[in-house]
């Protein structure tokens, strides 16, 4: 897999069915390596490992209704009484990173209410900090570490 954008982490690997399967510490499981997943990886150690959140406070891959819509979020970090502080989309490393991207995180941040957001697609890294009286995002140069 590519190099990304990452610090460097131990990862657990397996093969299995001819396809390469990657140690999910979130979902407790292997599951298969494809680009998408690579990143979405490394941001989960990140976040545990450089931004130290606990992995109790960490969701990856879940399903959302949007609209009568079923949709997938890739990460979320939760605070500690339970309401969102990250909401977290990955894209594959070949994936440039556009304004529909923004505008797909933002319809789901809609129902989730998350403090931040981030994007990445391993490469490149975007992160935002929610304003909802005014209805927008601001940018900023990175998310917050885990504070209790």
């Amino acid at each position: 897999m590519l190099p990304l954008n990452f610090p460097a982490y131990t990862f657990r690997f397996k093969n299995s069915e001819n396809k390469v399967h990657i140690f999910d510490v979130i979902r407790k499981k292997f599951v298969v390596l494809q680009p998408e997943e690579w990143v979405r990886q490394h941001l989960v150690h990140y976040l545990i490992t450089n931004k130290k959140y606990p992995i109790s406070l960490i969701n990856v891959e879940k399903q959302l209704t949007i609209n009568g819509l079923k949709k997938r979020y890739d990460v979320i970090v939760f605070n500690t009484d339970g309401s969102i502080n990250i909401l977290c989309e990955c894209k594959a490393p070949e994936i440039k990173i556009t304004q529909t991207t923004f505008d797909q995180i933002a319809r789901y941040n809609m129902n989730l209410k998350a403090n931040y957001l981030m994007i990445t697609n391993g490469l490149e890294h975007f992160y935002c900090k929610m304003d909802f009286e005014q209805e927008k995002y601001y940018f900023l140069k990175d998310i917050p570490d885990f504070s209790r």
